[in-house]
């Protein structure tokens, strides 16, 4: 009977002091505590999140949806934040111990206040950029690329700090290695400077249609820290370092207020006075009935004798187009010359075309 004693008392012991003195009894209600919070955790995903997302879809407001979906990991995080918390406050612990758990449970909740910040700058920016007339697309994706990348630093050096982990140091050594990494990368950091200029100026946006003397010309697809993308007109893709955006003139054809026309007009030199003014003149009706031109006091119009040139009389044309896109500038285009040849045909004259006179001496 003595050694059932002996037995009981050490068992009751060890129980008590359990494991670094906490009493086995709180470590158990404290795990049951905790699991009772994840047990609430599904509940709240399964019955509140997941109804609330259902009734967001239904609503024509998208700042919504993505609010309460961008939410959804910070929401379910949060009852495990909670029920450690709860669970761990029960325990009767040493104060080396208790120190441990208070550095846990404040790098959970620094970890979920981060979160959060981090999920609802999505949210923010589209409201941004419905309403911001200051800044382009490109350059407030930039911006909150660069604010979440942000929030993600701070919250962890803010971790860091919790646990006794000084990070002016690692700072000076980031920052003596950014010095290194910069004298070796200037043409990375010019891109960089280059792309930013590019979108605060609003030279371009995804989707212009630019050109570059000597360097590119075609469709922007998409504007990076490095370079830019641009689909040329033969389908072909082509990436572009920024600095040659910011160092050269950049014609961007979709900013176009109206799309010209400049042709020169040749005629044969056996052209009659009568003739060249029926052309000009009907020419020049033409266009002032179609509906296809501009025709105002700000907008030029001109059909003009220009020059007696080596093979031809030139008539120059210059005249703009209502529409400013590509495929029906051309079609504009294509049926202005058809009209102009049936005009030139049916006052009998024709076209020019380079000739050379040769002139041969009899001798004798």
């Amino acid at each position: 009977m003595e050694i059932l004693q002996n037995f009981k008392s050490l068992f009751f012991d060890v129980w008590k002091k359990g494991i670094s003195g906490v009493n086995i009894s709180e470590i158990i209600i404290a795990l049951l505590i905790f699991l009772l919070f994840l047990f609430l955790r599904g509940v709240f995903s399964k019955f509140v999140v997941k109804r609330l997302e259902n009734y967001v879809l239904k609503t024509t407001n998208n700042f919504d949806n993505s609010l309460v979906f961008s939410m959804e990991g910070p929401a379910k995080f949060f009852p495990v934040v909670l029920g450690f918390f709860v669970s761990t406050s029960y325990l009767t612990v040493e104060t080396q111990a208790a120190e441990f758990l208070e550095t846990v449970n404040r790098s959970l909740i620094t970890i979920l206040i981060f979160w959060t910040f981090h999920q609802i700058i999505g949210p923010l920016s589209a409201v941004i950029k419905s309403v911001g007339g200051l800044l382009s697309k490109d350059l407030i994706n930039w911006i909150i690329k660069a604010i979440k990348v942000l929030i993600f630093i701070l919250g962890l050096a803010a971790v860091l700090e919790l646990w006794g982990i000084k990070i002016g140091p690692i700072i000076a050594g980031l920052g003596l290695f950014g010095v290194a990494v910069a004298l070796g990368a200037q043409d990375l950091f010019k891109n960089l400077i280059s792309g930013i200029l590019v979108l605060v100026e609003r030279r371009f946006q995804v989707g212009d249609w630019i050109c570059v003397e000597d360097v590119i010309e075609g469709t922007v697809e998409s504007i990076g820290f490095r370079s830019t993308v641009v689909r040329r007109f033969d389908k072909s893709q082509a990436t572009i370092p920024n600095f040659q955006f910011a160092e050269n003139a950049v014609i961007n054809y979709t900013q176009t207020t109206n799309r010209r026309i400049n042709w020169m007009i040749g005629l044969e030199y056996r052209t009659t006075s009568e003739q060249l003014k029926n052309i000009k003149n009907q020419i020049e009706d033409y266009i002032k009935k179609s509906d296809d031109f501009i025709k105002s006091e700000t907008t030029m119009l001109s059909v003009k004798i220009d020059q007696f040139a080596a093979s031809s009389i030139d008539i120059r044309l210059i005249c703009f187009t209502k529409t400013k896109q590509f495929q029906e500038w051309l079609n504009v285009k294509d049926t202005l010359a058809l009209e102009i040849k049936n005009i030139i045909e049916k006052n009998k004259a024709s076209f020019a075309f380079p000739s050379t006179s040769i002139y041969v001496e009899k001798n004798g």
